[in-house]
């Protein structure tokens, strides 16, 4: 039997069949290069993002809220999308920055909710674990000097106990009873902290005002926040419940003295 030729082992496509080989460099009009799949560089100028993300724990489960607005640099181009999803029975997990990173890394989050489905063999995915893993892939592509620009709030239950916990586009991550990524960390934390440490055990009912008041202000110092959310609820008893959007009161009349 004859040797074949190197050349003879793969013959590529056009391109127009499957698209750019992996990792070959393209040149385009105008002199931009662009890598294709498995390239080094692919984009550190977001396009459609998403701003704050809040999160907090309360006596018996955990709530996390984002606004629906994507913006298109300072236009506010998309008032549906949801930042806000259930992982599984246990989880739920708020994304803020680049929503088109947020559909690649939640496309993966749900392949792998599938994946262990298929294994049926009782076990699920835990808040710590999912922290983990979004820690190790997104300090690997800021590794690789191409960032997922995003920032997430995780949240459930690890047994009896509640988690919240955090993972930027550098892969830090950390835990705590109450998190805000992007303008929310300046103007919600405070709020939210402040609460926080008056009633370490405020119930479902007074987290989901909390909120509601954090999102209101926001919505008014934030110009790229939207009068309407979503909101994640985790507890104990009740599993995973995701509610929205829901429409934020306002008024932009003269101030009443």
């Amino acid at each position: 039997m004859a040797l074949l030729n190197k050349a003879d082992w793969y013959t590529p496509a056009p391109l127009w069949q499957n698209g750019p080989a992996p990792g070959a460099f393209y040149h385009f009009p105008g002199g931009s290069t662009h890598s294709g799949v498995g390239g080094l560089q692919r984009s550190q100028a977001p396009m459609t993002t998403g701003t704050s993300v809040v999160g907090i724990q309360f006596k018996d489960g955990v709530l996390i809220a984002a606004d629906i607005l994507g913006s298109y640099g300072s236009l506010a181009r998309f008032r549906n999308l949801e930042r806000v999803m259930k992982v599984n029975d246990n989880i739920i997990l708020g994304a803020g920055g680049d929503y088109a990173d947020y559909q690649c890394l939640k496309s993966n989050i749900e392949r792998k909710i599938l994946e262990e489905e298929c294994l049926d063999d009782g076990l699920s995915l835990k808040p710590k674990a999912l922290h983990c893993w979004l820690t190790q892939v997104m300090y690997n592509r800021r590794s690789r000097f191409d960032p997922f620009w995003n920032n997430f709030i995780i949240g459930g239950l690890e047994g009896d106990k509640l988690f919240l916990g955090t993972v930027d586009k550098l892969g830090t991550g950390y835990s705590d009873p109450v998190i805000a990524t992007g303008y929310g960390a300046y103007m919600a934390t405070p709020i939210l902290r402040k609460a926080y440490e008056e009633n370490k055990e405020m119930t479902k009912e007074q987290a989901v005002e909390l909120l509601y008041k954090v999102m209101q202000v926001l919505f008014y110092r934030d110009a790229r926040s939207f009068p309407k959310y979503q909101l994640g609820i985790i507890t104990k008893e009740g599993g995973v419940e995701i509610q929205g959007p829901l429409t934020l009161d306002s008024y932009w009349g003269p101030a009443i003295m």
